[in-house]
């Protein structure tokens, strides 16, 4: 039976590398399938791996339709075996709502793949309804890192290495060592509640000791 699968965990944790290997695995087999994307990191219609793979999608954009855009493309005799939906976490609800209507009308496998929560340790609501939905809920096992070396569990948007708490869901941004613009760092529970990153760290690692006070 076809299935709705959300694959999830963390920022750096691998999610685009699996859908990549997934598209990879079924085409070399012959079958085509139908890759979505939204805000990918290469740019507007590409899926992209932090380990320089990419390949072409279809960028979903604000009130896109996905079973309709499924239905014209198999009405036109064009081929979809599968579907891949990365970065899931920025559809809207109703989107996922069609998602599971290509599964279930369409009878096509539907693999997501996204992070759930924001930096503010927030569901994204697309996340939200995946989890509500799906058949099976994946939680990959590449875990990713926090900078203390504990599994990382949040993911923290960061302004010049200072994480930051408020602003809009969603910016944009990568895991990046840059100081100077807006990155994102995957952070332990106890350093994403202190905001405690890998350059707030260094920057207190680097502080002079304290003068010890003598006794009155």
């Amino acid at each position: 039976m076809p299935e709705l699968v959300f694959f999830c965990g963390t920022m750096d944790c691998g999610k685009s590398t699996l859908a990549l290997q997934i598209e990879h695995n079924r085409s070399a087999r012959g079958l085509a399938g139908m890759i979505f994307t939204r805000n990918d990191r290469a740019g507007e219609g590409k899926l992209s791996s932090r380990l320089g793979l990419v390949t072409d999608a279809v960028e979903v954009g604000d009130g896109a339709d996905l079973y309709a855009y499924l239905v014209d493309h198999l009405s036109r005799g064009r081929r979809a075996d599968y579907v891949i939906a990365d970065e899931a976490q920025f559809l809207a609800p109703e989107q996922i709502d069609q998602l599971a209507r290509v599964v279930d009308d369409l009878e096509l496998d539907v693999y997501a793949f996204g992070i759930t929560t924001d930096f503010r340790s927030k569901l994204f609501p697309g996340s939200q309804r995946l989890v509500e939905l799906a058949d099976r809920v994946e939680v990959l096992q590449v875990e990713a890192l926090c900078w203390c070396g504990a599994r990382a569990t949040h993911n923290a948007r960061t302004v010049g290495g200072v994480m930051v708490v408020e602003g809009a869901q969603v910016v944009v941004g990568d895991v990046t060592d840059s100081v100077d613009e807006v990155g994102y760092e995957v952070l332990c529970r106890r350093h994403h509640r202190r905001r405690m990153t890998a350059a707030t760290a260094r920057a207190a690692a680097l502080s002079p000791d304290l003068l010890p006070v003598p006794p009155a």
